[in-house]
């Protein structure tokens, strides 16, 4: 979805509990991280991708890119939850500008709200694996509310938004520069503050896509109801660094629970892959975002999931302009870093 045509962007994450930002220069060379910053927003900012204070975001916006001399004013963001809809579907082959022009009836039967409701994209994948008359074609849908919202963001930060992605494939970009891909299935996972992002992969083709509404933000609300702190201690508290006002056993036994919650989760939508490709099997699942630092999910998720487990590195083929950037600090903050690193190497032209 193009908006306003630039020369280059900076990869934008409005994440509910923080933003990141990342610009990349790309020469013949490969690609070079120039600028990446992060900066917390307010809890109830934005609510499961919701805008819920649209001044408090653009204000942290702009103080986030002077606090790390972005220059660039062009933007690319994405978005997720469920408002979202993205599936794979197969129609009768036809060229592209007549499948332009059928697209809302092609797609009416596969969405669950009212298609005058719905900013519509598609991307032809090519001919149907079992039919030769039809050809497969991954659709999205988004409501329309949340882009003008979006859009209307961006606008009040005084910036240009010329790119709006979806969560899940900014992660597969991403993943894409900086690991081989291999005939095989592999699982992006993002467990942000109030959502998670799956995106199964075979070889580069995205196979299957869901979000669901849980987060780290939930161990932030079990704190919360425990001993009636606001958010912001919350967040310190589950770390155990005041051990006087909660141990560290209430807090791991809070975390466990919330980690057993998102694997059930992963695991139910993992079963549905499978049922739709029996013959299938996720090997690797590559983990990102604040809840891929939790030693015990990880460790839980291996081993419910019967799959190898790691955390996605999006520096990995990077270079880094150390004059700008620390590496160290780089290292620390890799997880979450992705889906801006993934939406920084977007071109204006993609589809």
């Amino acid at each position: 979805m193009l908006f306003r045509k630039k020369s280059n962007l900076v990869g934008l994450d409005i994440g509910s509990r923080v933003l990141k930002a990342s610009e990349i220069l790309e020469t013949k060379s490969g690609h070079t991280l120039q600028r990446f910053g992060m900066l917390n927003i307010a809890y109830g900012a934005i609510e499961e991708g919701i805008i819920k204070d649209a001044d408090e975001i653009a204000a942290s916006i702009r103080k986030l890119f002077n606090e790390n001399s972005f220059k660039t004013q062009n933007v690319a963001i994405s978005v997720g939850g469920l408002s979202i809809i993205v599936k794979k579907i197969s129609v009768q082959k036809m060229t592209e500008d007549l499948l332009q022009k059928s697209i809302n009836s092609e797609a009416e039967q596969y969405i669950p709200f009212d298609i005058n409701e719905v900013n519509l994209d598609y991307q032809i994948l090519g001919e149907a694996e079992n039919n030769p008359n039809h050809m497969d074609v991954l659709l999205v849908a988004i409501k329309k509310e949340i882009v003008n919202s979006y859009v209307n963001l961006i606008q009040m930060a005084g910036l240009n938004l010329c790119v709006i992605d979806i969560d899940a494939f900014a992660l597969q970009n991403i993943f894409e520069l900086n690991y081989a891909l291999e005939d095989e299935n592999i699982a992006l996972i993002d467990i942000g503050a109030s959502k998670t992002s799956l995106n199964i992969l075979n070889g580069n083709s995205s196979v299957f896509i869901r979000d669901v509404t849980l987060g780290c933000g939930t161990i932030n609300k079990k704190i919360v109801s425990l001993i009636d702190c606001s958010y912001e201690e919350a967040e310190q508290l589950k770390y155990g660094d005041q051990p006087d006002i909660i141990s560290p056993d209430d807090v791991k036994e809070i975390i466990l629970s919330v980690v057993d919650d998102w694997c059930d989760e992963i695991r139910r939508a993992l079963d549905f892959f499978y049922s739709a490709h029996p013959d299938s099997k996720i090997k690797r699942i590559m983990l990102s975002g604040g809840g891929s630092y939790i030693k015990e999910f990880r460790e839980l998720l291996s081993i419910e999931t019967l799959s190898e487990v790691e955390t996605i590195n999006p520096f990995k083929n990077i270079q880094i302009n150390k004059r700008n950037l620390g590496v160290s600090y780089l290292e620390q903050i890799a997880p979450q870093a992705a889906i801006s690193m993934g939406l920084a190497i977007r071109k204006i032209d993609d589809k």
